[in-house]
């Protein structure tokens, strides 16, 4: 399974989306279908048919968090969710680049959940300054626990690693496609976009500078995962990252806990060269909640 894309509600959609293509890098990957109202979709230069959508809203929202995978894994994740008891809505074609059928059900704090069964691949393009993909999405819960839970249990995701702070959970190689924040309320707290290495993250951070908008964390080094990343405040509100070098692990990977993540005082991050901007991030953290989710 892999984290396909994040699906957003935002006011002002237009200007929203000339700011992803014009300078954050993403490119148009169709407008909207049958049903999808007033859906943008944006995609990276990896095979994902999309891996970003924005609907025009009165007020800021996440509609899902899209996972994708093999039929067979789909169809597993949703006979997990039936035997738990967990509602679900089925849908017998995705209205979004790239079709697919497959569920919407919600997690234990309103998280959205969307599971589609890949059915092909999109070609993959050559630019190495634009992103490939949202490697990871970063969700705020009040209990880590039942939302690490709920994610393993029904989604079939594995833990990686818990901090203090943070859980961190996979659906493949990749260190975590997940993790959870501690935080009092649910909601978005960041969208990662992968890089194709450490120059393109130090160049993206240097063209948005120079398009005016200052990082408000990085560059740095995660502890966890291992990644470099570069955090700014899209304009339309929520916190996207630039990453990269995340760590693939495997089923021998040890699952590291709050002792094993201490930092020196002063430190929270590998490298220590940057502040985080804690007066704008807490801000835009809490901006992006989870829409009510319809059971059938």
């Amino acid at each position: 399974m892999r984290l396909r894309s994040v699906d957003l509600m935002v006011p002002q959609a237009a200007a929203a989306a000339q700011f992803l293509e014009g300078v954050w890098g993403l490119l148009p990957a169709g407008g909207p279908g049958k049903s999808s109202g007033r859906a943008r979709f944006f995609r990276g230069t990896g095979d994902h048919p999309y891996i970003l959508s924005i609907t025009e809203a009165s007020l800021p929202g996440v509609a899902a968090i899209t996972l994708s995978g093999p039929p067979v894994e789909i169809k597993q994740a949703k006979a997990r969710a039936d035997r738990a008891g967990i509602p679900v809505k089925t849908f017998a074609e995705l209205d979004a680049p790239g079709g697919g059928e497959g569920f919407i059900v919600q997690g234990p704090e309103g998280q959205v959940y969307q599971l589609v069964a890949e059915t092909a691949r999109s070609a993959p393009l050559q630019d190495r300054d634009k992103p490939i993909q949202i490697t990871h999405a970063v969700i705020n819960a009040l209990s880590r626990e039942e939302s690490e839970r709920f994610a393993v249990e029904v989604l079939g995701f594995k833990v990686s690693d818990r901090t203090r702070h943070m859980t961190f959970v996979r659906c493949n190689r990749k260190h975590h496609s997940i993790a959870f924040a501690h935080a009092e309320l649910a909601s978005l707290n960041h969208i990662a976009f992968e890089m194709a290495d450490i120059d393109a993250v130090m160049r993206g951070i240097g063209r948005m500078r120079e398009a005016g908008f200052e990082a408000v964390w990085g560059p740095g080094r995660h502890g966890p995962g291992n990644n470099v990343f570069g955090y700014f405040i899209a304009p339309f509100g929520p916190i996207i990252e630039y990453t990269s070098e995340i760590s693939e692990v495997d089923d021998n990977y040890k699952v590291g806990g709050p002792e094993d993540w201490k930092w020196p005082a002063g430190r929270i991050d590998h490298w220590g060269v940057s502040a985080k901007d804690v007066a704008r991030t807490s801000v835009a953290e809490r901006a992006f909640r989870f829409l009510p989710f319809a059971a059938p």
